[in-house]
């Protein structure tokens, strides 16, 4: 396809962080003067923002840059996956450039190379709102506060992607935060590859926001993120001590009792050999902890079974420690390998089939408690925030779902209610993953 104009198609794979990279650079190119479409015929050049983090995602990352180029012919593709540019030119020679993660300035510099602009930005025709292009319904949005990790767990290769942990100075996230509040977002979502850690690498240094100071550690700026009013989230949370503090805060309303914590395995062995900065013993006492602080609190997690060396033994003190933690919602993985990952070398890789095995057995048991947490929300009720809206019904979230990993609530249609809006809802009934209601009267 020849380049005749300044419309430009994009394709965004992975995770939320990468989400909000592509949210930057839409911002940018529009900023620019170019125009975003949604089709590839429609593009003059298409970017694919890619995914890179397991084996899965690289070939549905490998596969949208042949579609990319079969429907349209002109693509740079960044992201992930751009950290690897020998497999991506050798499998697509024809992409016109590749960039890895984070690299926005690039990207946009590409897109300005391979499709120069026929018109100057106009502020008064290429509307660009303050909040800048958002990729998620109006009412709720991602707040990326970091860049990279300090962990080097064995099964990761995410550092070799996007680096060390930086932060980003604490005043920038809140004008940020303000401006998306301000335009009507009713939930924020905080993540970054590891939210603990936030301001570690800055020595926690105070920053400054509507002229008051604010301390640059997940406390201080979840303290001024309750100021904003609005449902703030934490996903990506590593149990560190300090992650104690932000349990009164949960306790008081002030944020979402919420938290997303990937506690990946319970047996010590298996978290020594994924390097994984956690102590089991600890994690289900603090748990405890926090319950005892914030009764409402839900727990998410993520795990991985048939990591290289897992024994039955390991996996059965994974299965005991479900059933003590009592999670809300969990996620789980059969260990897969990662091309860079140290893993790879480790000894006694698990079966195929074991994996599988186990993998059902773990999800049986999780099951079981998750379904039992959500009976115990019959009759109850709760704070949703409305996601979606036809003529069979409405369908939202609880404080303790999050958008895309967690369970919804379905409710009978109100014709007084719209999207995004927070209504209480009197729970009904429950079933493994969904809960479902009505709205409760006045």
């Amino acid at each position: 396809m020849a380049a005749n104009g300044n419309k430009v198609g994009f394709v965004s794979l992975g995770c939320p962080k990468a989400l909000v990279d592509s949210e930057r650079i839409l911002t940018q190119l529009r900023m620019d003067g170019y125009d975003i479409v949604p089709s590839y015929n429609d593009a003059d050049i298409v970017v694919v923002n890619t995914c890179g983090f397991i084996d899965s995602a690289k070939q549905e990352s490998l596969d949208a840059i042949g579609e990319a180029l079969s429907e349209n012919g002109r693509v740079i593709v960044t992201g992930c996956l751009g950290a690897q540019a020998d497999l991506i030119k050798k499998t697509h020679p024809k992409v016109l450039g590749v960039t890895g993660p984070q690299a926005y300035e690039q990207v946009v510099s590409q897109v300005h190379e391979h499709l120069p602009q026929t018109r100057i930005h106009d502020p008064y025709i290429d509307l660009v709102p303050p909040q800048g292009i958002k990729l998620t319904p109006r009412h709720y949005a991602y707040l990326k506060i970091s860049e990279g990790c300090n962990h080097r767990c064995s099964f990761c290769i995410i550092p070799s992607m996007r680096g060390d942990l930086v932060s980003r100075p604490v005043g920038e996230v809140m004008d940020e935060a303000e401006r998306l509040a301000k335009a009507g977002v009713k939930e924020l979502l905080v993540i970054s590859q590891d939210t603990s850690a936030y301001g570690v690498d800055m020595k926690y240094r105070t920053g400054f926001w509507q002229g008051r100071p604010v301390k640059g550690s997940m406390q201080g700026l979840c303290e001024a993120l309750a100021d904003l009013g609005i449902w703030v989230r934490l996903h990506y949370v590593y149990p560190y001590p300090h992650v104690d503090h932000v349990i009164p805060l949960m306790a008081e309303g002030k944020i979402l009792p919420y938290l997303d914590i990937p506690f990946q395995h319970a047996s010590q062995t298996i978290l020594k050999a994924m390097r994984r900065p956690a102590a089991t013993e600890k994690s289900l006492q603090r748990i405890q902890q926090w319950r005892e602080i914030c009764p409402e609190l839900t727990i998410r997690s993520t795990f991985i079974v048939g990591f290289p060396g897992e024994t039955e033994a390991d996996f059965v003190e994974l299965l005991e420690f479900l059933n003590t933690a009592q999670l809300d919602r969990v996620g789980c993985f059969q260990y897969s390998p990662v091309d860079g990952a140290k893993a790879n070398a480790l000894p006694d890789h698990v079966p195929e089939a074991v994996k599988q095995e186990r993998w059902e057995r773990f999800m049986e048991a999780q099951q079981k408690i998750s379904t039992q947490r959500l009976q115990q929300k019959i009759g109850l009720e709760l704070p949703v925030i409305i996601d979606a809206i036809d003529e069979s019904g409405m369908s939202g979230r609880s404080q303790g779902d999050a958008p895309e990993i967690d369970g919804s609530v379905f409710i009978e249609l109100d014709p007084t209610v719209a999207v995004g809006d927070i209504v209480m809802v009197r729970i009904e009934e429950a079933d493994e993953y969904d809960l479902h209601g009505v709205i409760a009267s006045a």
